[in-house]
C-alpha cells in the first residue's frame, strides 16, 4: 500500500507531463535528468545513479527531481530512450532483411558498449517501449518485411537477436572488467592457463575436448571475436531463414 493508503498503480512516464502539479515553469527537462543520468552511468555504472546524484548533477533538490522522475524505473526508461536517440535509423534500407537486421545488431551492439549498464535493461520489456526506443523496433520490423514469417515469429526473432547482442556485449565487458583488474598482464594470464589446459589435454582424459579444440585451433588470443559476434548472429537469422522457407541468408 502507498504512504497515502492507496494501492499503487502502474503509469507510463510517456503520458504525464513534464513536470507534475502548478507552479512557475519547469525549471529543468526529462532531457536534461536523462543526459546526467546517462553521464553517472557510463562513468560509475548503473548503481551509481540515484535521484540524490541526478538531482545534484542538474542542480536541484533530490525531492524536487520526484516532481519530473516519479519512480527510479522512470529514471531508467528516460535513459534508454535517451541512448536511443543514437541510432542511425535514416539511411535507406536495402532490401535484403538479413544484411539490414545485421546492420541494426552491430548498431545496437556499438550502443551497448557505449554504454555498458544497457545490456541489463535489455531483459525489460518496459524499457522496450520508449519513444526512441519504439522507433528502433518500427525500423527492425520494416527490415523484416521481406521475410515470409507470421508476426509473432517476427516478433521472436526481434527478441533472438536482441538477447544474442546483450548476451555477447555482457560477456565483452566481463573479460574487459577482469582483463582491467588483474594484477599481472593479460598475455600471462593467457599463458599459464594455457599451460595448465595443455597439460589436463595431455593425460588423455578428455579426448574429445582435446580433438575439438585442436581442429578448431582454438586460443583465445587467436579468436576473432568480431568474426564469431557476425557468426552467431548468421546463425540466428540462418534458423528463420529456414522456418520461412528461404534456406540461409546472405548476411555476413
Amino acid at each position: 500500500m502507498a504512504a497515502s493508503g492507496r494501492t499503487p498503480r502502474p503509469g507510463v512516464i510517456w503520458t504525464r507531463p513534464e513536470r507534475a502539479g502548478r507552479g512557475p515553469r519547469p525549471a529543468h527537462s526529462r532531457a536534461e535528468i536523462a543526459a546526467a543520468a546517462v553521464r553517472i552511468a557510463d562513468a560509475d555504472g548503473l548503481d551509481a545513479v540515484s535521484m540524490r546524484r541526478v538531482a545534484a548533477e542538474v542542480g536541484a533538490g533530490t525531492m524536487s527531481l520526484y516532481n519530473y522522475v516519479p519512480r527510479k524505473e522512470d529514471l531508467h526508461e528516460l535513459m534508454v530512450d535517451e541512448v536511443s536517440t543514437e541510432y542511425d535509423l535514416e539511411t535507406p534500407l536495402t532490401g535484403d532483411w538479413a544484411a539490414d537486421v545485421l546492420g541494426l545488431a552491430e548498431q545496437a551492439r556499438d550502443l551497448m558498449r557505449r554504454h555498458p549498464w544497457l545490456p541489463r535493461m535489455a531483459d525489460s520489456t518496459a524499457y522496450g517501449f520508449t519513444p526512441n526506443a519504439l522507433r528502433y523496433l518500427e525500423r527492425f520490423l520494416t527490415a523484416l518485411d521481406p521475410l515470409d514469417l507470421p508476426p509473432g515469429t517476427k516478433l521472436e526473432l526481434l527478441a533472438a537477436v536482441t538477447n544474442t547482442v546483450a548476451g555477447y556485449v555482457t560477456n565483452e565487458l566481463a573479460m574487459a572488467e577482469r582483463a582491467r583488474t588483474l594484477p599481472w598482464s593479460e598475455a600471462e594470464e593467457q599463458a599459464v592457463r594455457g599451460a595448465y589446459l595443455g597439460e589436463q589435454l595431455g593425460t588423455g582424459k578428455f579426448p574429445r575436448l582435446a580433438q575439438t579444440l585442436a581442429g578448431a585451433g582454438a586460443g583465445v588470443e587467436s579468436v576473432d571475436y568480431e568474426a564469431a559476434f557476425r557468426r552467431s548472429l548468421k546463425r540466428v537469422l540462418d534458423s528463420f531463414a529456414l522456418e520461412a522457407g528461404g534456406g540461409q541468408t546472405s548476411a555476413t
